[in-house]
């Protein structure tokens, strides 16, 4: 008799429910929780190698900062929409999606919708079959991570 494999806690949450962010100000508060706490998270720009580290204080803040200027920014809406929790009083994993890379996030077009851009996770991150992030959005990303 085989036994079967254990669920990975990161992707067991990544395919688990997720609630949208669907205000700007449900972001803010979203953002504010990560950043009251001491607590780290793992910043995975899907794409490329998910992090080892997880990040806490300062650098996660200017990391969500940043984030959240590049969503606003690029994604120039009076509501959010691209940003899915799977619970806002008490996250443990968050997905962003790229303004610029939105696809059909329902799932109602065809084929499957598309990965997001960013996922924050306790949960050390496995790697997603993704392609790389355009040239534009890596350079992005490294500038932020110091790279």
């Amino acid at each position: 008799m085989s036994e079967t494999p254990p669920v990975d806690p990161f992707l067991q949450r990544y395919h688990g429910y997720c609630r949208g962010i669907l205000r700007w100000s449900e972001l803010d508060a979203l953002w504010q929780r990560l950043t009251a706490d001491d607590s780290a998270w793992y910043l995975y720009a899907v794409g490329e190698t998910p992090p080892e580290e997880p990040v806490a204080g300062r650098v996660l803040a200017e990391q969500i900062t940043a984030l959240d200027t590049l969503l606003r920014q690029a994604h120039d809406e009076d509501y959010c929409g691209i940003v899915y929790c799977d619970d806002p009083t008490a996250p443990r994993l968050i997905k962003v999606y790229d303004p610029n890379n939105l696809g059909s996030v329902c799932g109602s077009g065809m084929g499957p919708p598309p990965l997001p851009g960013w996922v924050l996770s306790h949960d050390r991150p496995v790697q997603l079959a993704a392609p790389p992030p355009p040239a534009g959005r890596r350079r992005w990303w490294q500038r932020l991570l110091g790279g």
